[in-house]
């Protein structure tokens, strides 16, 4: 599996109600350089359909994938529904909202990666 599957992995299990950084995600995926290529990877649908893009910030908290909606303000309004509050610059709150991920999570998705040779 190449980089762009990790991501679907790991977006996928970013609980509703949360969100995560695109740095965040790199570095579950084993590359932490390339948060980037996570932004390129959701616009561009490269990691699949029915991921959970809305919860996908950057590390200010600002949003920033309108690129992944066909609405400018479609991620603000899929988090609001998920309860996440948005402030009216666009920002969530990373300390109250953002995704604690364990360091458990990291091992265990390392070691499925290597088990799936993803």
């Amino acid at each position: 599996m190449d980089f762009y599957q990790r991501v679907a992995v790991v977006c996928k299990m970013i609980p509703e109600g949360r969100v995560a950084t695109y740095g965040q995600i790199a570095l579950l995926c084993g590359k932490p350089k390339n948060s980037r290529q996570v932004g390129y990877a959701l616009i561009n649908n490269l990691s699949g359909d029915h991921l959970p893009a809305q919860r996908i910030v950057n590390h200010q908290g600002y949003l920033s994938g309108a690129g992944c909606f066909q609405e400018p303000d479609k991620q603000d309004v899929l988090l609001e529904e998920e309860g996440v509050e948005v402030s009216p610059d666009l920002r969530v709150d990373l300390k109250k909202y953002g995704w604690k991920n364990t360091l458990e999570d990291a091992l265990c998705l390392r070691a499925y990666f290597e088990k799936t040779g993803i």
